[in-house]
């Protein structure tokens, strides 16, 4: 009997995994903060290379393990391959790699719907920004700098500093000292 090793994400930083697998007796845990989309989820990349034949992947839902269908299924399928049991608590569903026809098109069919609704909450997340900045309600995510900060970036980036280096200094990430001065070429072109 190998080992029972859990997974569990979340997709943003703040948000809790404890009821993921809550009550449920694992060996090991292996968790992501991470959008699922993302296709950067280091521990679920070290729990792919850890998990060996006859081992068991736990996983809270399908939607947790992956949001598109294809990638469901390509999990899936490379760890039954390789002798490891995927369990899906929240469908009941567990996969062996010695599937039934139905088995699959379980997978399929469930991957699929959590697939879909998430694309029905962003559907409805973009429809609501639009309604309230209609309304001029909406102002968009609070700049982390200050007016007096963001124009000191500015200068600084074009006299050659590291955008590495800035992105340190004022606690922001590098992209987003690229998108300030972004939005001072944009501002000037307009």
């Amino acid at each position: 009997m190998g080992e029972r090793v859990g997974y569990r994400r979340v997709s943003t930083a703040d948000q809790n995994t404890e009821r993921q697998l809550d009550g449920v007796a694992v060996d090991r845990v292996f968790e992501d903060k991470a959008s699922g989309r993302s296709t950067d989820r280091p521990a679920l990349a070290e729990a792919l290379r850890f998990l060996r034949d006859g081992d068991t992947l736990i996983v809270h839902s399908m939607d947790r393990l992956a949001r598109n269908v294809d990638d469901l299924r390509r999990i899936v399928r490379e760890l039954t391959g390789r002798g490891v049991r995927v369990e899906f608590l929240k469908e009941s569903l567990t996969f062996t790699g010695e599937e039934s026809p139905m088995s699959n098109l379980l997978l399929s069919l469930l991957g699929a719907v959590a697939e879909f609704e998430r694309s029905l909450i962003l559907e409805r997340q973009r429809e609501g920004i639009a309604l309230a900045k209609a309304r001029g309600v909406y102002k968009g995510r609070k700049a982390k700098l200050t007016t007096e900060q963001a124009e000191a970036l500015r200068e600084r980036l074009a006299g050659g500093e590291s955008a590495t280096k800035l992105a340190g200094e004022y606690g922001i990430s590098r992209q987003s000292v690229y998108n300030y001065r972004a939005d001072e070429v944009a501002a000037t072109s307009a």
